[in-house]
Order: structure tokens, then sequence, then C-alpha cells
């Protein structure tokens, strides 16, 4: 065999070992992989349900609680690991979930920056199908996340339950929403998820979700956007 060719070879064997030994830790065990999800939306759009579907249980509190974080000034950053969830690079991997929800209109660049130093891999954007949503959520992402958000973005329409009811696929809805969230829609690079309002959709759609969160952040190879704190970002 070519000594070049032989070089070649085993230097590509080489880095491949390498490459599994990186993705387990120094104990043996598998591998996180950590993922900081952002949640923004109206009040009462659904972010809790959407922020228990992720995690896997009922730590956000949903409905017309008066400790909803959807209907007061504090956001709440909830975290859960899934052991064993995907294979990266051959090996085992956990999957980290964590989870910041915040009030609308009021979400803080610096509060979100020291709860996800990291930056932010995955921003959903949570609004009901059966009541529009404020267009103010497309600058807020861009002030706090920058020019590039919707690449890390996809957006979740809860209460689709009240399509079915109306008559109408998911489709039509797209097709008779507003204009910037039928445009929004064909821009994010994550697409779009229906959700019903159901009591026990959470736990039904939580894999799924969690699946389609973890695919939209491996097509930007898991690059986090750093939250924006200077003041030309957040005018």
């Amino acid at each position: 065999m070519d000594p070049g060719v032989e070089g070649r070879l085993h230097a590509d064997s080489l880095t491949n070992i390498l490459r599994m030994l990186g993705s387990r830790r120094a104990d043996g065990s598998q591998s996180a992989l950590v993922l900081n999800v952002l949640l923004l939306g109206d009040k009462q759009s659904g972010r809790s349900s959407v922020g228990n579907a992720l995690i896997g249980g009922n730590e956000f509190q949903t409905g017309l609680n008066v400790h909803d974080v959807s209907m007061t000034t504090e956001s709440r950053l909830l975290s859960r690991n899934f052991p064993k969830y995907f294979r990266r690079q051959g090996a085992e991997t956990d999957l980290t979930l964590r989870v910041m929800d915040t009030p609308p209109l009021t979400a803080s660049p610096l509060g979100l920056q020291e709860s996800c130093p990291e930056g932010v891999h995955v921003l959903v954007i949570v609004a009901r199908a059966d009541r529009p949503c404020g267009a103010h959520v497309q600058k807020l992402a861009q002030n706090l996340l920058g020019p590039d958000w919707r690449q890390h973005t996809l957006i979740v329409f809860t209460h689709a339950d009240h399509l079915r009811e109306a008559g109408l696929s998911q489709t039509d809805y797209l097709d008779q929403t507003a204009d910037w969230m039928r445009a929004l829609a064909k821009e994010v690079r994550g697409g779009v998820c229906f959700l019903d309002n159901r009591c026990d959709w959470p736990l039904i759609v939580g894999r799924p979700l969690r699946d389609q969160v973890l695919r939209l952040s491996a097509t930007n190879h898991h690059r986090a956007l750093s939250v924006r704190t200077d003041a030309a970002g957040n005018a």
C-alpha cells in the first residue's frame, strides 16, 4: 500500500477513535448534550404547557393560576436530563434540556444572559391557534438574539383542537392567518408544530417535540446564539 495512503487511513482511524473517546465522560459513562431553549409568546399562549411537554413534567404551572409565570413578571428556568436519548458519533448520549419561560414584553436580556450564559440554542415561539398573536414577538426575538434568530426558531401553535372544530386543516389555517405570521412560518428553520389543548397532550407530544428541537439544533451544529445586551440590540 502507498505509504501516503496508509498514513491517511491511520490518521482517519485515529480521528474516529478520538471522536468516540471525546463523546464519553472521563468515567466512561454517556456524554450529554445540553440545549438551552427559550419560550416566547403572549399571555396564556400555552408557553407553560409547551415547557411541560419539553421537560416531560408538570413543573411549569398552567392555566389561570396566579402563580403562572405567563401571568407574572417572573422568568423561570427548568432543566431535565433524558438518559441515553440518542446516539452521537457512535455513543449513547444524554439530552439535557434547559427551558426558559419569559413573561411577554418584559424579557430581560441581562436576566436571560445570566440564566443561559452559553446562549440560546433553540427559540420556540408559542401562539394560540384560536387567538391572534402580536407581531411584537418578532422584534423581541430580534432584539434578544440578533439577525440570525429565525435559523434557530420553530413555531408551536397550541389549542389546535379548535381548528378541527372549525373544520380547518393546518394548511388552511396558515393560509388564513395574519400576513406576518404566515411569512414567519415559511422563514423559520425549525418549521411549525400544532398541539391540542387537552389535559394529556404534553405527555403525548413531549417526545416528538423534543425530537424536533434536537433536529433543529443539530441543523445548526448545536451552535447557540448569544443574548444581546447592548443598547443598540435592544432599542
